[in-house]
Order: C-alpha cells, then structure tokens, then sequence
C-alpha cells in the first residue's frame, strides 16, 4: 500500500518536535515541587538573609516553597559543590557570592565554578566602606596613600580571614596605589572592627552592616566606599575609585543552578527574581543589609561571573594568595 506523501509530511514533523516536548512541558509545571536554595555561610549572614528575602517573593510568584539550606564551610565552596554536582533540573540553586574569588584560591575544588554552575539571575550588589581609627592621621584616600608610602610595612588591616572580600579588597588596593600594608586575618569582621575600634590595626575594608553604626556615632572615620558609585546610605563619602580610577571591588550575591538546567528553566527564574527586586518591601529589605537590586539577564551574569573570577584571579596570584 502507497502511504499518502502528505500524511507522511505530517508524521515527519510530529516526529521533529517529539524531542522538544519534554523541554517544554518541564518549563510549563516548573516548579512542581519545592526548591531547594543552598548558601554557603550561615543563619544571619548577609547572604542568608538576602536569599531568605528573594526566597519568599519567588515562593509567592511560583507557587512553591524555595527552602533555604546553609552550608557553610570553606568560603562558600561546599555549598557550591552540592550545587555543582546535583541533579540539573532547577530543584537545587545555589546562592553564589564569593565564588568568583574562591575560585582562585583553592587548588583541590572537585568542580570549575564557571564550567560547572549555570548563572541565572544576579540579585543584589553593596560596596565595602574604608574605615580607620579617628585617631589614624589621614582624614582622605590621598593622605591616606601618601602616609602609606611614607610607612611602609607600618599599616595594618584587619579582614574577616585569608581570602574574604575584606582581604581581597585591600590587596587590590595596594597593587593599585602601590603602598604596602600588612594583613592581619580575624575570624569575621566584628572582631577585627574591635581591634579597630582599640588602634590594634589601622584600617578595615568592611561590609556597611558592622561598620555604619561605628561610622555614624564618630568611633570609626570613613574615608571612601569600594563601589564605583556614590552609596546612598552614605551619600557624602566619594569612592575609593575618584582617587585610584578603575579600582571598584563589591560584594555581589546571585542565584545559580547546575550546569545543563534547562534554558527554559533559567528564564523563568530569572524573570520572576528580576520581577521581586522591582518590589518596594525588598528594596527596602536588601538596604538593610548594605546592598541595592542588581537585576541582570542570564547572560550578562554569566560575563559578569567570569570577569570578576578573570580579575580577583589577577590580584590573588599578585598577592600570593592561596589556600589548599
């Protein structure tokens, strides 16, 4: 029996969008279940409370709960691990953070963080704020460079430990004004902040939550923000980079997914997390821990992931930085 040419036609093109359907349907219910958001520092950490913020909007927008799990550990590395290695469906995120610098510093990682984590939506952006001792001679970043040239090996900063943003932070800075300073680690910024506070160092590059208070009661002098703009927080203080053009150094928190999630998965929870960073209540709830909505497609994430990783490489390799 002959088989009509045009039936067949038909029979053809069903047969070319069967591999699609999968895809589409996936990206139809996604999500059906819960998610699973993992972060990589602890309960009350920034990064914590900014995912548990976007957590609850997208649970509202997708219709399921987006749980939070902490995992900390090794600058955020086990969390990214879990993530890196679970299964590519869209059910495991990863709030991303310090990836980009950890990425440089540890020798034995069992995955590549740019190869093996799918960028899907950045969510927040704050600088670091440069603070001393209202005792500390210089009143400016330029004093501050020039006593620093004047004294080299003689200025200590305190950071939250080897490789935290806060050490980066200053590492960057002293490649860049060619001073020399010594680096003084701490287990988180509170206590380096005390030290501070108490003259046993003289500078911190710190995040604005442990700092602000300091800076605004006049215990802590401010000199500039590490942002390449202005900080709305703190409206008056110019940044690092009117004095040392190009130099800008933020903390940045994302969501991210194993490599290979579906593009139609990624989309989805893009536009929902750049739909709740247009929202007033979580504007006001990323302010309150020193940060600003960064919305950005997928795409420009990713570029955005591999220049900083490309950068704080550069600066952890000038500082001969590395942990194991």
């Amino acid at each position: 029996m002959k088989f009509p040419r045009r039936a067949f036609l038909r029979l053809l093109a069903g047969a070319a969008a069967l591999p699609a359907l999968p895809r589409l349907a996936q990206a139809e219910i996604y999500p059906s279940r819960p998610v699973r958001v993992i972060v990589g520092f602890g309960a009350g950490s920034a990064a914590d409370i900014i995912t548990r913020l976007i957590g609850q909007s997208l649970s509202k927008r997708l219709g399921q709960p987006f749980v939070i799990e902490n995992r900390g550990g090794a600058g955020g590395t086990l969390a990214a691990e879990a993530v890196a290695h679970a299964s590519p469906d869209g059910y495991t995120l990863l709030t991303s953070g310090p990836d980009t610098v950890t990425a440089n510093l540890y020798d034995k990682l069992s995955y590549n963080f740019l190869r093996d984590i799918a960028p899907v939506a950045c969510v927040a952006t704050g600088p670091l704020v440069l603070v001393v001792n209202p005792s500390f001679p210089a009143k400016t970043v330029p004093e501050f460079i020039a006593y620093a040239k004047a004294n080299p090996g003689k200025i200590s900063f305190g950071s939250a430990g080897v490789g935290s943003v806060a050490h980066i932070a200053p590492e960057l800075f002293k490649a860049m004004a060619k001073v020399d300073m010594v680096h003084v680690p701490y287990r988180g910024l509170a206590p380096a902040l005390n030290d501070l506070l108490g003259g046993r160092v003289q500078v911190v590059f710190s995040t604005l939550p442990p700092a602000i208070g300091h800076i605004k009661a006049g215990r802590l002098r401010a000199l500039a923000v590490t942002s390449k703009a202005r900080y709305e927080a703190l409206p008056d203080l110019p940044t690092v980079g009117d004095f040392l053009p190009g130099y800008e150094a933020s903390i940045t928190i994302g969501l991210s997914a194993p490599k290979n999630t579906p593009s139609e998965v990624v989309s989805k929870l893009n536009m929902a997390t750049n739909a709740a960073l247009a929202e007033p209540q979580i504007k006001a709830g990323l302010s309150g821990v020193g940060v600003v909505p960064l919305p950005m497609t997928p795409a420009a994430y990713a570029k955005f992931l591999a220049d900083e990783t490309k950068k704080w490489g550069k600066v952890i390799r000038t500082a001969h930085i590395k942990l194991d």
